[in-house]
């Protein structure tokens, strides 16, 4: 992939409710900023695809749409780079994301899209631990 590619590089957006519950069955990568759910789709060849949820108790309409637009521009500028092809990802916005400088959300995304997930623990091991 060259560079100019690089650059024009575009994520799709998730829009329908069926889209997001498929995403819930995949990787869970959590932070103190947000919590982000991806989920390999198995099409390498498609575009990586993008959701954002903020839910009613993170504030009001105002708020919720403010940490929802500082997400949207922290994967513009940078995260869209190190989403992969045929990928979708849910990104689960927290109350903290209000007071974070937006260096701190880039980073903080940067590394949980870069980061491998702890593998899910099996029915097993819940069942002893219970």
């Amino acid at each position: 992939m060259s560079s100019s590619d690089d650059e024009n590089k575009t994520v799709g957006r998730l829009k329908s409710r069926p889209q997001f519950l498929a995403v819930r069955e995949g990787q869970k990568r959590r932070g103190p900023l947000f919590l982000l759910e991806v989920l390999d789709r198995k099409e390498p060849e498609s575009a990586p695809r993008v959701g954002f949820t903020v839910t009613k108790k993170q504030g009001n309409a105002v708020e919720r749409n403010r940490m929802r637009r500082r997400l949207r521009e922290a994967v513009r500028q940078t995260a869209r780079f190190a989403m992969k092809d045929g990928h979708d990802y849910v990104i689960v916005a927290r109350r903290e994301v209000l007071s974070a400088s937006f260096a701190d959300i880039t980073q903080a995304l940067s590394e949980r899209l870069e980061s491998r997930p702890k593998p899910k623990r099996s029915e097993e091991t819940r069942s002893r631990k219970a």
